[in-house]
């Protein structure tokens, strides 16, 4: 038998481990109403499916022969466990030891992890509460993060990557949750920003409150940084966990088909969408309509609200949707909507997620302040990013399909599988009365009854024009469809594109315009 030292030495380390900066510390993370490194992994992973790596690791003597920390551990949690039943990898910084400030041994646990999902084709996820970089190492924490950086960039597109804010993120920290696929945060807890308070009243003499700064609501409204927030940690990791029920594995694999409740209520649309383009609707009204029941999860909801997209499931399989919202501007495409909707585009190509485009677009939201912000540039990415995916895409027309919008909502020159339109979609440049004024302004000019003519003029255009069938009689249009045939067609279309390949011409890669 052993001797009982060696049990008593292992019981008394992972005691130490689990402790972290002391009872002291774990007292007043609670009090701050935030949960600690362990606690949070226990929420994230199945139940007692959680293998902890690296718990015995110790900050190294500095040239002076101190230690920067001297807790065991470092002041991270990492490891891996099942999440729905299925592989995930993680790291969890611990607030309670040294403020969860990021040193060497703390950054080369975390790449050791992160270097595991990646060889394991596994989701990597990232939880966050920490001071930034520990001061005291100097270039050596610095260099921590680089190394974190590199292999966010290497695992992007290969396998899903998803940061988790539920206390300060600050300075270079922040740059690794930019870089991943998702940003959960906590709207009490949650800090994320690059210069804080004191620097910006420093440099610029602007005052300016931690929350206005780099709170939650901030980044999930204005910035746009922060995809879901959520009222506290346990709710966060929840959300986390049903966002991972529409992932696949990596990009080698396709999302897990669910069995769920598929309630058609295409019926509904015709009650729902105003055939007047004037008038406005919730585009998520028709989605409830299209996907199975209860299974739309709306992405960076409060961000660019002139476009809707989230993840959803039609026959149990995964499905990414990206609808114009006639609720806020008119459903217009602006700077921020088509930076949210190309980069949810690009994230469903990555991992094999098809894509349903609902459109009702009155076009590009017009103004000085749109073309100083490079709406050029930004609408380009939505146009790149429809063009290079290679997932099946569908189109569905519900009403109005103006100008170059219509172009950029994944139109059939664009590279759309099938293009499906009601009929009373109006597809065209711009709507009968704006190309009247242009068009018809000198027979409006010499007619006996301007305004006679100004309708007349306006009539025919919208019987030649504003209709389905002109596009359809130009292969534009695949399908006219009825409002209560949609979903069956929907599901039919994908069913049927199941399999879908397209070879590319081999590049390096592309040069999307950031």
């Amino acid at each position: 038998m052993w001797d009982e030292q060696y049990r008593k030495d292992l019981e008394r380390r992972r005691h130490d481990a689990v402790m972290g900066g002391g009872q002291a510390r774990i007292d007043k993370q609670h009090q701050n109403g935030k949960l600690t490194a362990r606690e949070r992994l226990e929420l994230l992973f199945d139940e007692g499916t959680f293998a902890e790596l690296c718990a015995f690791r110790e900050a190294r003597p500095t040239v002076y022969g101190e230690r920067t920390c001297d807790v065991i551990g470092d002041g991270v949690v990492v490891g891996y466990g099942k999440i729905g039943g299925h592989l995930a990898y993680a790291s969890s910084e611990d607030f309670t030891v040294n403020g969860g400030s990021l040193g060497e041994i703390h950054s080369k646990k975390i790449c050791q992890v992160m270097d595991a999902a990646l060889n394991a084709k596994a989701p990597f996820i990232s939880i966050n509460d920490s001071g930034g970089a520990r001061i005291d190492e100097g270039v050596a924490s610095l260099s921590g993060y680089s190394g974190i950086f590199l292999r966010n960039t290497r695992a992007s597109g290969v396998i899903p990557q998803i940061a988790v804010v539920l206390g300060p993120c600050a300075g270079g920290a922040c740059y690794s949750p930019g870089i991943c696929d998702f940003v959960f945060m906590t709207k009490k807890s949650a800090k994320m920003f690059i210069t804080g308070p004191s620097v910006v009243k420093a440099v610029t003499g602007e005052e300016v409150g931690m929350e206005e700064l780099g709170g939650a609501v901030m980044h999930a409204r204005t910035s746009g940084v922060a995809h879901f927030v959520y009222d506290d940690d346990a709710a966060c990791l929840r959300g986390v966990r049903e966002l991972m029920t529409y992932l696949p594995q990596s990009n080698l694999k396709n999302p897990p088909v669910v069995e769920g409740v598929a309630v058609d209520r295409s019926a509904s649309l015709e009650s729902i969408v105003p055939a007047d383009r004037r008038r406005v609707y919730d585009v998520r009204s028709v989605i409830h309509c299209l996907v199975d029941e209860g299974s739309f999860f709306e992405v960076q909801a409060a961000f660019a609200p002139n476009v809707v997209v989230g993840l959803s499931r039609l026959d149990g399989h995964t499905l990414g949707i990206v609808a114009n919202q006639p609720r806020t501007r008119a459903g217009a495409l602006d700077v921020d909507s088509s930076d949210k909707a190309a980069r949810f585009v690009r994230f469903c190509d990555c991992f094999n997620i098809p894509i349903l485009s609902l459109v009702d677009v009155s076009g590009y939201w017009p103004g000085l302040e749109q073309e100083r912000k490079g709406i050029i540039r930004h609408g380009a990415k939505l146009l790149y990013a429809y063009a290079e995916a290679t997932v099946p895409k569908v189109t569905l027309i519900m009403r109005k399909a103006f100008g170059g919008a219509y172009i950029a909502m994944n139109s059939k020159k664009m590279g759309a599988d099938v293009v499906l339109a009601w009929p009373i979609a109006e597809i065209a440049v711009m709507g009968a009365e704006g190309a009247v004024e242009i068009t018809g302004r000198k027979a409006i000019a010499q007619a006996a009854d301007p305004q006679a003519a100004r309708e007349c003029l306006i009539e025919e255009y919208n019987r030649k024009h504003l209709n389905p069938y002109f596009a359809a009689a130009n292969g534009l249009v695949d399908e006219v469809i009825l409002p209560e045939e949609t979903r069956h067609r929907i599901a039919q279309t994908f069913d049927a594109l199941r399999d879908k390949k397209v070879e590319t011409p081999w590049k390096k890669h592309g040069n999307i315009p950031l």
